[in-house]
């Protein structure tokens, strides 16, 4: 499976941004997604993920209410929807697939090449 992420740029704060990751190769469906994101210094960290069904999401505190995670499956792609952003959420972020709906970046077997949110205050 190739992920190519996309949709970041610079926002205000308080603004919104959608991420896309676009799925190639095998089947995607069959998937987890998880979403990470790293910003500089620090280690890559869980933002949040979907089971291949769409049942089941998982979210990390810190944007939990903010953040929303969908997947259309005739696109491949998998969405991460990123409402009232605060500067604290300036980071590369990262589209990752795997078997399970995990926390652990060990977790996922396939990355995505990662797309820079600079949130401004």
């Amino acid at each position: 499976v190739q992920l190519q992420a996309s949709g970041g740029g610079l926002v205000q704060a308080g603004g919104s941004l959608r991420l896309s990751c676009a799925a190639s190769g095998r089947t995607f469906s069959s998937y987890a997604v998880g979403w990470f994101r790293q910003a500089p210094g620090k280690e890559r960290e869980f933002v949040g993920a979907m089971s291949w069904s769409g049942g089941s999401s998982l979210y990390a505190d810190s944007v939990k209410g903010r953040f929303t995670i969908s997947r259309d499956y005739a696109k491949n792609t998998v969405y991460l929807q990123m409402n009232s952003l605060k500067p604290e959420d300036t980071a590369v972020y990262y589209c990752a697939a795997g078997p399970q709906i995990v926390r652990s970046t060990r977790g996922y077997d396939y990355w995505g090449q990662g797309t820079q949110v600079t949130v401004s205050s």
